[in-house]
């Protein structure tokens, strides 16, 4: 099993610095990089391209809810049609400024409580797919690889869309494949366990759940994290693992 590593990006705003991009992106095959509703803005996405360019990295556009002030981790009661224009609309601005510097944005991954609330409640899903299906070039969708796989593939070949699952390299899973809730205890992993998780995925295709059950999933790329020097390290050490 061949397994990419993507990483959240460009999440930086004006004054505020957030995440270790420079010291990441030489690591990574996928960078999602923000859109400017949740974080990023016109500086920063242009710099966080700039640094997938030259590390030859794919981008990926990384759209939320509008909630700069809750980075995007509150979920919003918004109408279908609103997530497929304020898709359309960050999807947009991403792949303008990428086509400026000669790059494609190739795929989208959805950030905080819109990929929550899209892996959870069908309606939001059936949006997100709406938009990706609506825009004027064909791009991927990042989410979460669960039991419900192939369910999921179906409703996005409906869509005639393609999709790149992802698994979470640091964090415990419930039993039906959700992600353990951070405020329940043994949510995030320690290195040796991630480590451990990691080689699991790689050569079994599998994870071991909190109770202590064995789910097969369909991983095409680990999500990883770069907001300080540790987990940049956890990185590199995730990388020599998947490398074998």
């Amino acid at each position: 099993m061949t397994i990419k590593l993507n990483c959240d990006l460009g999440e930086s705003f004006g004054a505020w610095r957030m995440g270790l991009d420079t010291a990441v992106m030489p690591h990574i095959d996928q960078a999602n990089v923000a859109c400017g509703f949740h974080a990023g803005d016109p500086q920063v996405m242009r710099k966080t391209l700039n640094l997938a360019r030259e590390h030859q990295v794919t981008v990926g556009a990384h759209p939320a809810y509008p909630d700069l002030v809750g980075f995007g981790r509150r979920s919003l009661n918004c109408h279908p049609e609103e997530v497929v224009a304020l898709m359309h609309y960050q999807v947009s601005a991403l792949d303008g400024m990428a086509r400026v510097q000669g790059l494609d944005v190739s795929y989208v991954k959805p950030h905080g409580a819109l990929y929550n609330d899209m892996m959870a409640n069908a309606d939001v899903r059936r949006a997100v797919m709406q938009s990706l299906a609506e825009f004027h070039r064909p791009m991927a969708l990042m989410l979460q690889a669960t039991p419900a796989y192939k369910q999921h593939r179906e409703e996005a070949k409906e869509w005639g869309l393609d999709l790149i699952f992802e698994a979470f390299a640091d964090r415990c899973y419930e039993d039906d494949g959700r992600l353990r809730a951070r405020t329940k205890a043994g949510a995030v992993l320690n290195r040796e366990q991630m480590l451990k998780q990691v080689e699991q995925l790689r050569t079994e295709g599998t994870i071991s759940t909190f109770g202590r059950q064995t789910l097969e999933l369909e991983v095409d790329t680990l999500c990883v994290h770069g907001d300080n020097e540790e987990g940049v390290k956890a990185i590199r050490e995730i990388r020599e693992v998947l490398q074998g």
